[in-house]
């Protein structure tokens, strides 16, 4: 089974939201063979906390403007170094860029099929 056309379309919309605030690096992981839970992991990440918690903000703002809202969201206070937000079928990870380098969900989710978002970065 793949992720569903309004999952990958949701995650695309954070991906977008994640690069209008600069962020530094996003990707888009079909998890939908691997998990139960959810469909898509959407990986970005920013240089400091406080990009971090814009990159969220502005995902947040985007999902709920497509009508879906935020199931939960950890590590958002503090220094933000990880904040994991969950919508259900779309997990988003925002990460500062030393620890996306660190934990490499890319890598441990290596054997997922990525989702093409590579329109999505702008001109950057």
């Amino acid at each position: 089974m793949t992720a569903t056309a309004e999952s990958v379309d949701l995650a695309r919309l954070a991906v977008a939201a994640a690069f209008e605030k600069l962020a530094t690096s996003a990707v888009a992981i079909d998890v939908s063979d691997r998990l139960v839970l959810t469909d898509v992991f959407v990986v970005a990440s920013g240089e400091t906390a406080r990009q971090v918690r814009a990159i969220v903000d502005a995902i947040d703002e985007a999902m709920h403007k497509a009508g879906t809202e935020r199931l939960r969201r950890e590590g958002y206070e503090g220094e933000a170094h990880w904040v994991l937000v969950d919508y259900g079928d779309v997990v988003v990870h925002v990460q500062q860029d030393e620890d996306r380098e660190y934990y490499a969900l890319e890598r441990l989710w290596g054997d997922c099929p990525m989702i093409d978002v590579s329109d999505l970065d702008g001109e950057r």
